[in-house]
């Protein structure tokens, strides 16, 4: 017996050490390959064409190093950055190479807050004389949003625009967890603090129904303001429009001047060679918006001495260091205090892209924040959301900016603990426990809650509510009285948020950054970014395809999906006080 486990265990030792060779051998070779190599330079050609395309993942800042994925040159996760995207574009505006853009998005995988940066920059690229035109197969709303920035908008002939208007929907789980004996038991402040509503009732709160219809109704302002700029049409044009499906075929789409032709591709494509001053018969010289970042398009070169430090807090909070998904407060602090030291850094904007998360978290960041305001100027940039934690961390800024359709606010809190009593009950299990004192017994998911319990948990909550609120106002120089009133959990658009005093300005990353070096008073300045990460091997081999799980089920069932999948586990395995955003949903 023990040969034959010798034999099996020599033969299991070869092979994995065949494995291991093959992989380091691939890694070397890649290595190699990438010093050495030519593979991945990129040239533009003359009278070229930009493609602008964002169908991939896009945040705010992306710096990760993956030295195993670099040495194979293997992108898996084919995220861009928005600073990058931005940057790309200033740059293509004076590039004399780049003779106009042409938007190509099948879809857009972008947050509202970051569709407008990117279409203000589109704007400002238009001021050259040079030309933007687009072509979709069909357009999505988003992608209609995006698009509609351009001098023509195309579209294929059996193609559809999808403009009716926003609208979200949001899951409830009452009926179901009465049902089967399983429920996240919750205690909260702030009536409009729905994150867990779905958990407590079977249908919406007339509270959250208002919220929610005031930000959309705000989101959508804000989209129909730019587009009817750009198509040279009312806002009240629009919304009819919308209302009555003005554009779901080809036919309205042009007789209410929406698009400007349709054409097959091929046909597109000849148009742009004529822009360009090309040929019908030969091909058309074009570089992809990410080729042309990789071309070092997506970088500010500068010789300034002064600079201000962009720190990007992007994700849920949680406790713990953090890494390029989720913000942890030992990341943040840690670039909080080398922007602190260095002489040359003489502010900090710290971009928010954030729902909020651990309580406890936030408030740590809020301390740092608050030492770093004492020696620099401290100015937040909003992206998407900066709501609840979001918004926590960002309070006591010298000066918060935000987009018009930023969701922020949020200002509650809660907490929620699974209990699955009734489930055991039904299947036979019976819990005991012994302890030495009267209090020594700990929650149990077996047990139904006990009302000492839930007031020892509703006494932190308040007292948690209570210490936000002050922070808040003490940070917008406004009473308690001030800030309950437009607390309790409600989000806000930018938009609104600037009129009730939230934020104090509108724009976005740049006009920050603009105002922390006045603050500072500093003219001849550049920009650092940070946080940087860095993989180590064992975390590498996560992202490769053939064994990435996540990567393969995102394939499969989609990205919508698979986000809905990780909010509702992230919402399972909360835990302390929770501020975050008070919803679960997707705005289309």
């Amino acid at each position: 017996m023990n040969f034959l486990k010798n034999i099996v265990a020599t033969i299991l030792g070869v092979i994995i050490a065949f494995f291991l060779m093959s992989i380091i051998s691939i890694f070397i070779v890649g290595a190699i390959g990438s010093a050495f190599g030519d593979k991945g330079k990129v040239t533009v050609d003359n009278n070229a064409v930009l493609v602008v395309n964002l169908e991939e993942e896009l945040r705010d800042y992306y710096s990760v190093s993956d030295p195993l994925s670099d040495a194979l040159d293997i992108d898996n996760n084919k995220i861009m950055s928005l600073n990058k995207v931005l940057i790309a574009l200033d740059n293509a505006k004076t590039d004399d190479r780049i003779k106009g853009i042409s938007i190509e998005s099948k879809g857009v995988h972008a947050g509202f807050a970051q569709m407008l940066a990117i279409r203000n920059k589109l704007i400002d690229f238009k001021t050259s004389g040079k030309f933007i035109t687009a072509y979709a197969n069909g357009y999505s709303q988003k992608n209609y949003y995006m698009s509609s920035v351009a001098d023509s908008v195309f579209i294929n002939p059996v193609g559809n625009i999808d403009f009716k208007g926003l609208s979200a929907e949001i899951l409830y789980y009452k009926d179901f967890q009465e049902k089967y004996g399983i429920k996240m038991e919750v205690i909260r402040h702030g009536k409009y603090k729905s994150a867990v509503e779905p958990f407590l009732e079977n249908k919406m709160s007339a509270a959250n129904r208002e919220q929610i219809t005031s930000f959309l109704k705000s989101i959508w302002q804000t989209m129909l303001a730019d587009i009817a700029k750009s198509r040279q049409k009312s806002v009240k044009e629009l919304n009819t429009m919308a209302d009555n499906l003005g554009l779901r075929n080809i036919k309205l789409a042009l007789k209410n001047k929406m698009i400007d032709g349709a054409l097959y591709y091929d046909e597109y494509i000849s148009k742009l060679k004529t822009a360009v001053g090309t040929e019908d018969s030969k091909k058309l010289a074009s570089v992809s918006l990410e080729d042309y970042i990789k071309s070092g398009k997506g970088r500010i070169i500068s010789k300034a001495k002064d600079k201000i430090a962009v720190i990007y807090a992007y994700g849920e909070i949680k406790n713990g260091k953090g890494n390029e998904n989720y913000i942890g407060p030992e990341t943040i602090i840690k670039y909080l205090k080398k922007a602190r030291k260095s002489k040359r850094i003489k502010a900090v904007v710290l971009r928010v892209n954030s729902p909020g998360g651990s309580g406890l978290a936030s408030d740590i960041i809020w301390r740092e924040i608050a030492l770093t305001k004492k020696e620099k100027p401290v100015v937040v940039s909003m992206g998407n959301y900066a709501a609840s934690g979001g918004y926590y961390i960002a309070c006591n800024a010298d000066k918060i900016f935000a987009q018009p359709n930023t969701i922020t606010g949020s200002i509650g809190v809660f907490g929620i603990v699974p209990n699955v009593s009734g489930f055991a009950k039904n299947i036979g299990i019976n819990p005991q426990q012994v302890g030495t004192n009267k209090k020594a017994e700990n929650y149990s998911v077996y047990r139904p809650m006990t009302a000492d319990f839930r007031t020892e948990i509703t006494e932190y909550i308040e007292e948690f509510y209570t210490n936000f609120v002050t922070k808040v106002a003490q940070g917008r120089h406004k009473t308690f009285a001030e800030i309950d009133a437009i607390a309790q959990g409600r989000v806000w658009t930018g938009a609104q948020a600037f009129k009730n005093g939230l934020v104090d300005e509108l724009g976005g990353l740049d006009e920050a950054v603009i105002a922390a070096a006045e603050l500072a008073n500093t003219t001849d300045y550049k920009r650092v970014n940070y946080p940087n990460f860095t993989k180590d091997f064992k975390d590498a081999f996560k992202d490769i395809p053939f064994i990435s799980l996540k990567q393969s089920l995102k394939t499969e069932l989609g990205a919508d999906n698979i986000q809905l999948y990780e909010q509702l586990k992230s919402i399972t395995q909360l835990n302390g006080i929770q501020a975050r955003v008070p919803f679960i949903m997707t705005i289309k």
